[in-house]
């Protein structure tokens, strides 16, 4: 596995995606809980979920998976809601995630997106929940480039470490402002739903797509997570519900394109040359 600096560390370059996992039957969930274990075995390194996931299922189903693990060998990511976002919603919010998860600290605490606390007090929260031990660090997620500055701008603000953002080759609009400010700041970048939202809502499979993934002998969802990770320089974070599903996605990270593909690609799906509105799922 490829590595990359994420959170000022070694990190693998594709983490784990959780949305929607644990809300099946007994069957689906032993499938779900086996795809993690095979990625923590796998080198896969970082494992995102939130308490939005199924009501905290996701959290539950990834407490029994980690259980056995070093713990010290991966990093778990979790959010809390925006309405939970004040000092003492954001201590509840993680003591019913770590009692979920099984493990008596966090990696990363995302605010999930914003809402109508003040950025100052959920820096707060944040803040004393670190000092007390309970998260290693904290970053937001869903936040456009005005946010961030605003967010860098306050007491605190600055030791935000991530912020986590819709990005696949259909959604690229972070690449406009977003990436080049998070890099000059060292804050680290997650890509979620390189696949697009389960709908396609988000990401329109084009024939130049079709047409690249068989000239390679590769799935699309292979072509579209290897895009995602062409510079080697962001964590993403797919979904796998099966063990297969992932095998597929650990080899997507072997995957190169010449300069003439990333052309015949950014021609369909046109790179950003103006401020465009963030898009969320």
């Amino acid at each position: 596995m490829r590595q990359i600096t994420f959170n000022k560390q070694n990190s693998s370059e594709i983490g784990l995606g959780t949305w929607r996992m644990g809300e099946g039957n007994d069957s689906k969930s032993k499938e779900e809980i086996k795809s993690v274990q095979y990625a923590l075995d796998h080198g896969v390194t970082v494992l995102d979920t939130a308490e939005m996931y199924g009501d905290g299922k996701s959290e539950t189903l990834i407490g029994k998976a980690i259980k056995g693990y070093n713990r010290s060998d991966f990093q778990l990511i979790s959010k809390f809601y925006p309405n939970h976002a004040t000092p003492e919603l954001i201590k509840n919010s993680l003591e019913n995630s770590l009692k979920r998860l099984q493990t008596d600290y966090l990696d990363l605490y995302l605010l999930h997106w914003r809402g109508a606390t003040p950025l100052e007090e959920t820096i707060r929260g944040l803040q004393e929940v670190q000092k007390a031990g309970y998260i290693k660090n904290w970053g937001v997620s869903n936040f456009d480039i005005a946010d961030l500055k605003e967010l860098n701008s306050l007491p605190g603000g600055e030791d935000c470490r991530v912020n986590e953002d819709l990005y696949n080759v259909g959604s690229r609009g972070v690449e406009y402002s977003i990436l080049p400010w998070q890099k000059e700041h060292q804050m680290s970048f997650i890509g979620y739903s390189p696949f697009g939202s389960d709908g396609g809502d988000y990401l329109t499979i084009k024939p130049v797509l079709k047409d690249l993934a068989k000239q390679k002998h590769v799935s699309v969802h292979q072509l579209l997570l290897a895009w995602v990770l062409r510079n080697h320089d962001i964590l993403s974070i797919p979904k796998s519900s099966t063990v297969e599903h992932l095998k597929d996605n650990l080899a997507a990270v072997d995957i190169e394109f010449t300069s003439d593909e990333l052309e015949l690609i950014d021609s369909e799906y046109p790179k950003p040359n103006k401020k465009t509105q963030l898009e969320i799922i």
